[in-house]
């Protein structure tokens, strides 16, 4: 093995905590088939899950780390580790200087967004060596073009994971079989969620900061945290080409996680939702679960109590 020469850093990681109000949240056990499309229009569904692809064309790395860089394009990159530290970090600084902090969680071939649009990019690998000091393993500069702004909110990635297999794509195509179209479908969706996953409290009160959420867990379970939710629901709706982010910042003082869509539609959803046709428009199924349309829909406002630190 090449020797490689290490500085020593400190990572600072998000702790993810949800404030009391967002506490208390209990399901109310609805059943997909209550979303049922107008007789005479159906919305065609998705056939084909966008799935990231590890071709080979571009790769960075030594001989502990491999980052294939073949589709930063379509806004990803997929990262294996080789080596033997028993914790690893990814840093990803956006073109805006945001620096993106993850856990590489095992040797398995990963995908991590690039969802700070076109720019340069800057990969540093971490190797844990002690306390909070990690040292860099590998580091990369990158000059990324995305072809379409929406690509890196419409494939998977290590926050937002599924497969055709998947069970939240498969009851997102129910869903979708149910609308009449893609307004319907959001519509759909998030009333799924907010009405079938509880609120945990005991979980939020133990979530480690390298958290990562399994959304088959989520529904196998019906209970999960703010992350739980926004990755569920960005999933279900990705999977049928619907642009979805999945925003991690604050809600008022509260660290906390929820979603943004783009659709093409305008409309409303329970007055808490609104589609321009133009924006992103806040979307909180965790909020949405633990309180009444009312006083969700008086929260939200104009989305000034919602500020983005992270989308995914």
């Amino acid at each position: 093995m090449k020797k490689r020469n290490f500085r020593f850093i400190s990572v600072t990681l998000i702790a993810f905590i949800m404030s009391a109000f967002l506490l208390g949240c209990s399901g109310n056990g609805s059943d997909i088939s209550d979303a049922s499309a107008s007789e005479g229009k159906k919305r065609e569904s998705a056939l084909q899950i966008l799935t990231p692809q590890n071709t080979g064309k571009v790769v960075y790395g030594n001989d502990i780390v491999s980052i294939d860089a073949s589709n930063t394009s379509d806004g990803y990159i997929m990262l294996q580790y080789k080596g033997n530290a028993a914790k690893m970090k990814l840093q990803v600084t956006i073109p805006d200087g945001t620096v993106y902090t993850y856990t590489i969680t095992d040797s398995s071939l990963t995908t991590f967004p690039l969802t700070g649009g076109s720019g340069g990019y800057h990969m540093d690998v971490l190797e844990h060596v002690r306390d909070k000091q990690y040292a860099i393993a590998f580091s990369q500069d990158m000059d990324v073009k995305i072809t379409d702004e929406f690509k890196p909110f419409l494939y998977p990635n290590q926050y937002v994971w599924f497969t055709k297999d998947s069970q939240s794509v498969k009851l997102g195509k129910k869903l979708s079989d149910k609308s009449t179209d893609d307004l319907d479908y959001v519509k759909n969706v998030y009333h799924y969620v907010i009405e079938n996953v509880a609120y945990d409290e005991k979980k939020a009160e133990n979530t480690p900061t390298d958290y990562v959420p399994n959304l088959d867990e989520t529904l196998d379970t019906g209970e999960g945290i703010c992350f739980d939710y926004a990755s569920l629901m960005a999933a279900m709706l990705r999977s049928q080409s619907v642009p979805t982010k999945l925003e991690v910042g604050y809600s008022g003082e509260a660290y906390h996680a929820w979603v943004s869509v783009y659709i093409k539609e305008k409309g409303w959803i329970d007055k808490i939702i609104e589609f321009d046709g133009k924006d992103w428009s806040l979307m909180d199924p965790t909020l949405a679960a633990n309180n009444s349309t009312k006083s969700v829909g008086k929260y939200i406002g104009d989305g000034s109590n919602y500020k983005v630190k992270y989308s995914y």
